[in-house]
């Protein structure tokens, strides 16, 4: 299977590779691309059996492409968009990967594609309609101090923030612990909450670093982070549902 990743985040289009062989070696990436213009020129003179297309490119929207060449191979989205805009992509019979993405979806997807090998039609400009709605802008980079050292962490890099004493601490996936100018509610507000999850007064854990949980009463979760936290989480009862349904998403 030849496949080309269209995707102007490189951490994303990173992941995305390493998941894609992982779960089917077999699998040829003949191209990977950043914006509308090097897809539209790429697809101009190659074929592919499947296109991963992430909806924000460097230079405009994914849409974009449909408007400028006819594309008839198949099309996996790839969208950190939710709730309204999925909608569309069910209405039009296409597959698409929420982000974070997930490696049993990924595999799903493409056994789909494997039993259909057919491109879906789809009326794009509905897709494109929808998606030009006014989505909130998250939060993408934290900038960092350490001694004399300054660092610029994506969120992808990011395990968990924690407050303590007067303090509010990013700490990344390597466990080095980073003061930041935020209060914890200010981080709920501009941190993607289908990434970031507020667990209790004191922490607030990204999808990924969550390694574990276990009850500790009916209505209370113990969460084990990695890297490992200080001191012990608990999801509080009234916070439990929610929580639960956030795993689910």
């Amino acid at each position: 299977m030849k496949v080309i990743l269209v995707e102007d985040e490189k951490h994303a289009r990173d992941n995305l590779e390493h998941l894609l062989l992982n779960i089917a070696p077999e699998i040829e990436i003949l191209a990977k691309l950043e914006s509308v213009k090097r897809t539209v020129e790429w697809l101009q003179n190659n074929q592919a059996d499947l296109i991963f297309l992430d909806i924000h490119l460097a230079d405009d929207l994914s849409f974009k492409i449909f408007e400028e060449i006819k594309v008839t191979t198949p099309v996996i989205f790839t969208t950190a968009y939710d709730k309204y805009a999925l909608k569309a992509f069910k209405v039009n019979s296409i597959d698409y990967l929420l982000k974070p993405i997930d490696e049993e979806e990924l595999a799903a997807s493409i056994e789909k594609f494997k039993s259909t090998q057919a491109a879906a039609k789809v009326d794009y400009s509905q897709l494109q309609t929808m998606m030009a709605q006014p989505q909130k802008a998250y939060q993408k980079r934290f900038l960092v101090t350490r001694r004399d050292k300054i660092k610029s962490l994506t969120i992808d890099q990011i395990a968990f923030f924690e407050g303590e004493d007067r303090y509010v601490y990013l700490i990344n996936r390597e466990g080095n612990r980073f003061i930041v100018d935020y209060k914890l509610s200010d981080l709920e507000e501009i941190l993607d909450p289908a990434i970031f999850f507020r667990l209790n007064r004191s922490f607030i854990a990204h999808f990924d670093a969550i390694d574990s949980i276990s009850s500790v009463s009916k209505s209370r979760l113990k969460v084990d982070l990695l890297p490992k936290a200080k001191r012990d989480i608990v999801v509080s009862s009234a916070n439990t549902k929610h929580f639960k349904a956030w795993l689910n998403k």
